[in-house]
């Protein structure tokens, strides 16, 4: 579904797949999105934010043909935090966009969080998401992406300076290299069985088996026992682990205690402006957010103490 295998030999450093520490770079800033759900135009007014304020340099350029394309040289982490497709009728465009600045970035400076939609990729036998994007990937296609999850392109989380990156997140404190670890080992056990007599009863043996990150929860999904992909922004406390999030849906960026939810595109699909993205360096974090007549509103948010 998604090839995130970058455009040139330099090697991403391993542990460079969890944490911004581990990047051969001058502490570059991190700049987040979620949940974009196959919605290109929005994904594009939301990561041009950066270059359109004045305090920013910007993220990304548009060729003549209005394509985006990496320009944020080393000094630019760009997570994707969850929920790339699906929704939207744009989704292999999403796709592309992603693909194409991953290509061109360093290495290990686009990185992909696993949301419950591309979830749905993995484990189609246990959704019935048929008419989705996610629900219609071919065999080769979920293959492509449990590689991108066992070469470390596509993650559980990604640590940041205070914040960790997660689509869900988690309500307890959680050891992010780890979790990257069980995911790439639940990958690695599914790419086996896909198209086999072995793939609907291996997909439900691994959300069973690796509940803290492939768990849907009670409820049919998003309740308590969910894993890092699934669960509710109301049920994470204010004490959780300090977690920048997508997943449950808001009408602007906000933050409940250590966690921050930064799902907004949906919600502003009927109006002019709301686009938005985080951007977290050694010192602050901030929200980038469009306004209705095209201009850039700056929010700061609270780093808490996290102990």
């Amino acid at each position: 579904m998604i090839d995130l295998t970058p455009d040139h030999d330099d090697p991403m450093p391993r542990a460079a797949r969890d944490g911004v520490g581990a990047l051969d770079a001058d502490s570059p800033r991190i700049v987040s999105i979620s949940d974009i759900h196959g919605y290109l135009d929005a994904a594009r007014a939301a990561l041009t934010v950066v270059g359109d304020h004045p305090d920013f340099a910007p993220l990304v350029d548009a060729d003549e043909d209005g394509r985006l394309h990496w320009a944020g040289d080393d000094e630019s982490v760009l997570v994707f935090n969850g929920d790339l497709v699906d929704r939207g009728p744009d989704n292999a465009a999403v796709v592309a966009l992603v693909e194409r600045l991953a290509r061109e970035a360093p290495p290990g400076h686009v990185r992909v969080t696993l949301g419950n939609h591309e979830w749905g990729v993995l484990f189609r036998d246990l959704v019935n998401w048929d008419a989705w994007f996610s629900g219609s990937r071919s065999d080769v296609e979920r293959r492509q992406l449990c590689e991108a999850i066992v070469d470390g392109h596509l993650v559980a989380a990604y640590d940041g300076y205070a914040f960790t990156y997660a689509h869900a997140g988690r309500v307890s404190d959680y050891d992010t290299a780890r979790l990257n670890d069980r995911f790439a080992e639940a990958a690695g056990d599914l790419l086996d069985a896909i198209g086999t007599d072995d793939d609907e009863s291996t997909q439900k043996r691994l959300v069973e088996d690796y509940r803290e990150v492939l768990g849907i929860g009670r409820r049919g999904g998003r309740a308590f026992g969910a894993g890092i992909a699934w669960l509710d922004f109301k049920f994470l406390s204010d004490t959780a682990p300090l977690q920048v999030v997508g997943h449950t849906r808001q009408d602007e960026i906000v933050q409940k205690g250590n966690v921050i939810c930064e799902n907004v595109i949906r919600a502003n699909l009927e109006n002019a402006g709301g686009e938005a993205v985080m951007v977290e360096t050694e010192s602050e974090l901030v929200a980038l957010e469009r306004r209705g007549n095209g201009s850039v509103r700056k929010r700061t948010f609270e780093i808490p103490d996290g102990d």
